[in-house]
């Protein structure tokens, strides 16, 4: 186990040190987008590289008990029919 972990940290340390054209004129990329595509998912990681933040619900995600209760919250705003227009005005459009 310690062995994986291990390569993952060098394999995302790797990965920050290569720059795409796109990320590297937006400023963004490298480790920060790597962890936001690899733990937030295709989308955050698009979005941050476009110059969006993460939003903090995502970073709650990342707690083990309580992504439980998110997650939840998260599905009933989408049954709810809850769009990116609805968050960006609620939360702001620096994170939608």
């Amino acid at each position: 186990m310690k062995k994986i972990i291990v390569c993952m940290l060098v394999v995302a340390f790797l990965m920050s040190t290569v720059s795409v054209v796109s990320a590297e004129s937006s400023g963004r990329g490298g480790i920060m987008g790597f962890i936001a595509g690899c733990c937030f998912g295709i989308r955050s990681g698009g979005e941050y590289n476009s110059g969006k933040e993460i939003h903090w619900r995502e970073w709650v995600m990342l707690i083990p008990i309580a992504n439980i209760v998110f997650a939840v919250w998260n599905g009933i705003d989408g049954a709810n029919g809850v769009t990116t227009k609805d968050y960006a005005a609620q939360y702001g459009a620096m994170y939608y």
